[in-house]
């Protein structure tokens, strides 16, 4: 009955050691998630369902999906730096308040210069620091 306790406990401590060494990849993964949607890490604004997205492709062709209003642009993406320059939003039918809520957001993007991840959370850092969340659905 020993012998069978000991090696049981044997093999449950070895494997609580090993997993514990290994790394997770989403926690380990400090890669600019290139194509994936990220969004930003806010409430919606009251009366809406829509939080702002971001996808940035490899190739520099960039898309972000505002309060209201669908932008494209580009972005340059480096190991640490990100140089993010939007397009000027077409027309549409939002409030004034989405408007400028939309003009605030692509002001702020404007003047980031670096990014960071831990696991499924971008950080872009600029004047201001804008939180996305890796949409992993």
């Amino acid at each position: 009955m020993y012998p069978l306790r000991r090696c049981c406990g044997f093999c449950a401590v070895l494997f609580c050691c090993l997993t514990a060494a290994l790394p997770t990849a989403s926690a380990s993964d400090s890669t600019f998630p290139f194509g994936s949607s990220l969004m930003l890490d806010e409430a919606p604004q009251p009366g809406s369902k829509r939080v702002p997205m971001i996808e940035i492709d490899k190739d520099g062709t960039a898309s972000f999906y505002l309060w209201c209003a669908n932008v494209r642009g580009s972005a340059n993406v480096g190991d640490d730096t990100i140089n993010i320059v939007p397009t000027t939003p077409l027309p549409s039918q939002c409030s004034q308040e989405e408007i400028s809520r939309d003009a605030g957001l692509l002001a702020q993007l404007s003047q980031m210069t670096g990014w960071r991840r831990q696991g499924d959370e971008i950080d872009l850092l600029g004047t201001t620091t804008l939180r996305f969340r890796l949409m992993t659905n």
